[in-house]
C-alpha cells in the first residue's frame, strides 16, 4: 500500500491508551481529528534515543506555539502496547498536550502505509517516522522520513508548515 499522502483522507482505525483511573480505553481516530486541526506524529518506538530524546521532546516543546496556530490535538502513536506508552508518557513530566496513544499490532500503521519491517534489528514490525497535520480528517502536511532519519517530521517542520 502506499503510504498516506497529502490529499488523501485519514483512515479510520482505533488506537488504545489507559485513562486517568488507569482503565485501559480504545479510541477511534476519526473522533479524535473529525471537524478538528490535528498533527498525528508516529515514531518506531517507545524508549528508544531519537524518538525519546528529540522528536516527542520537540512536540512537547512546541505544543503551545501549535496551539497558537490553530492545532487541536497532538497525538503521538507507536506501535507499542498501552502498557509501554504509558509508562513512556510518565516520562515527559511538563506534558501538558501531547497524547500518548497506542497501534500495537501495527493495525493503524498498516492502514497509514507507514509500517516498516526491523526484523534484523530484533524490534520485528514497527512505524516509520512520520508527522501528519491534518484538518477535518483531511492530510494537509505529510512528512514522511526516510529510513532512520530525523529530518522533516520534527515539530520545528510541522510549525514551519503550519505557521505559513
Amino acid at each position: 500500500m502506499a503510504p498516506i499522502a497529502v490529499g488523501d483522507k485519514l483512515p479510520e482505525g482505533v488506537l488504545a491508551f489507559f485513562d486517568e483511573e488507569n482503565k485501559l480505553q480504545q479510541v477511534s481516530v476519526h473522533s479524535l481529528a473529525a471537524g478538528k486541526k490535528i498533527i498525528l506524529f508516529g515514531v518506531p518506538g517507545a524508549f528508544t534515543p531519537t524518538c525519546s530524546m528529540k522528536h516527542v521532546p520537540g512536540f512537547v516543546e512546541k505544543a503551545e506555539e501549535l496551539k497558537g496556530k490553530g492545532i487541536d490535538e497532538i497525538i503521538c502513536i507507536s506501535v507499542n502496547d498501552s502498557f509501554v506508552m504509558k509508562e513512556w508518557a510518565k516520562t515527559y513530566t511538563n506534558n501538558k498536550h501531547v497524547k500518548f496513544l497506542a497501534d500495537g499490532s501495527a493495525k493503524y500503521t498498516y492502514a497509514l502505509g507507514l509500517e516498516m519491517d526491523l526484523s534484523d534489528k530484533g524490534l520485528g514490525i514497527r512505524s516509520r517516522r512520520f508527522a501528519l497535520v491534518c484538518d477535518d480528517l483531511e492530510v494537509k502536511v505529510a512528512n514522511i522520513e526516510e529510513g532512520p532519519n530525523f529530518e522533516v517530521s520534527s515539530a520545528e517542520e510541522i510549525l514551519k508548515a503550519v505557521g505559513a
